[in-house]
């Protein structure tokens, strides 16, 4: 893990210090240090404002508000996403004690402290502090894992994720 995260730092120098003297491109994001997610938002990823991920916070936890393992629901449906004793943020800058949340369909059930979480169908980011969102899901049984992270997009581990079991109504 330190390992993945340490090679990620040395490519960003590497790549910045050959990026034309750190010259920004036409929308003012170095355009070889942006992260973009399925939601949209963009965020700048220099490696020089990059610190270690912040301290979970003793008793926080993330839990879905009106989804219970095990339980049958119809497709589209409302998820809501709570967590306790940290707060929901927007991407942009770490700030300890704060970050937003991501759900996993039918994925793993948390990503290692320090993932970045993935970019792709299975992997929802909600960078804008969202708190609910509707999800389509087909008929049968899926798998949903609510994560936390922080302001750019890692991982706070297992102590900030849960999962639950869903059976989706024909």
């Amino acid at each position: 893990m330190k390992r993945k995260l340490i090679f990620v730092a040395v490519c960003s120098l590497v790549l910045a210090s050959c990026n034309n003297s750190g010259k920004e491109s036409a929308n003012g994001t170095d355009s070889l240090n942006t992260m973009k997610s399925d939601t949209s938002h963009s965020m700048n990823m220099n490696s020089s404002s990059v610190s270690g991920v912040p301290a979970v916070t003793e008793g926080a936890r993330v839990f879905f508000k009106n989804v219970k393992n095990n339980a049958t629901i119809s497709s589209p449906f409302k998820v809501e996403m709570g967590v306790d004793k940290m707060s929901v943020d927007t991407i942009g800058p770490v700030v300890a004690g704060s970050g937003h949340f991501h759900i996993f369909i039918d994925a793993e059930d948390s990503l290692a402290l320090g993932t970045v979480v993935p970019t792709d169908s299975a992997h929802i980011h909600y960078g804008k502090g969202q708190t609910e969102a509707e999800i389509k899901l087909t008929p049968g049984k899926h798998k949903l894992t609510l994560q936390f992270a922080d302001g750019i997009h890692r991982s706070y581990g297992s102590k900030l994720a849960t999962t639950v079991n869903v059976n989706v109504k024909k």
